[in-house]
């Protein structure tokens, strides 16, 4: 009976959730793959950090599209959740010994790649979301191509890799 109670509560569940009108999850995922491949497979930290800067705008913007869904609204919103999200992140990074002291920014960031990496990675995957929804704008709300959403973000994030790829060498 129990099974039956709790299948039915997840059925409404999944039935009557609202469309989120953020990155797509397909995008996030592919975001969170990369970061995950380029670990596993030894690759130089600048080309992660462009991954984990592009998965942590996503989660930025996801969450702000959730918080707006549950009609939480708040002055400085972008600003305070991709803040936390960052400085958690960064944080984290930083007591484990993986990236420098983020307390001197700005001389640390040059000379370490991660935090490179994750500006670099913030700043193409955002240039690349917001050129697909200036091309959808443009096209009456609708795609040129299939996975344009997908693909757009996830474009600029895979030529900086093999960018800093090919320049950590």
């Amino acid at each position: 009976m129990k099974k039956i109670l709790l299948s039915f509560i997840v059925a409404i569940g999944l039935l009557s959730a609202g469309q989120a009108l953020a990155v797509c999850p397909l995008c996030t995922l592919a975001v969170g793959a990369g970061l995950g491949l380029s670990r596993y497979l030894g690759i130089d930290d600048s080309v992660s950090g462009l991954w984990i800067g592009a998965l942590l705008l996503s989660l930025t913007m996801w969450t702000i599209n959730w918080l707006t869904g549950k009609n939480i609204k708040f002055r400085f919103m972008g600003i305070v959740v991709g803040g936390l999200y960052y400085v958690l992140t960064v944080g984290s990074l930083f007591f484990t010994s993986i990236v420098a002291n983020p307390a001197v920014f700005l001389c640390s960031c040059f000379k370490d790649k991660l935090l490179i990496g994750i500006i670099a990675g913030t700043a193409a995957f955002y240039f690349g979301a917001t050129l697909y929804e200036h091309l959808k704008a443009n096209n009456g709300g609708k795609a040129y191509f299939p996975f344009q959403k997908v693909a757009m973000p996830i474009a600029p994030i895979l030529v900086l890799s093999i960018v800093f790829y090919l320049l950590t060498k």
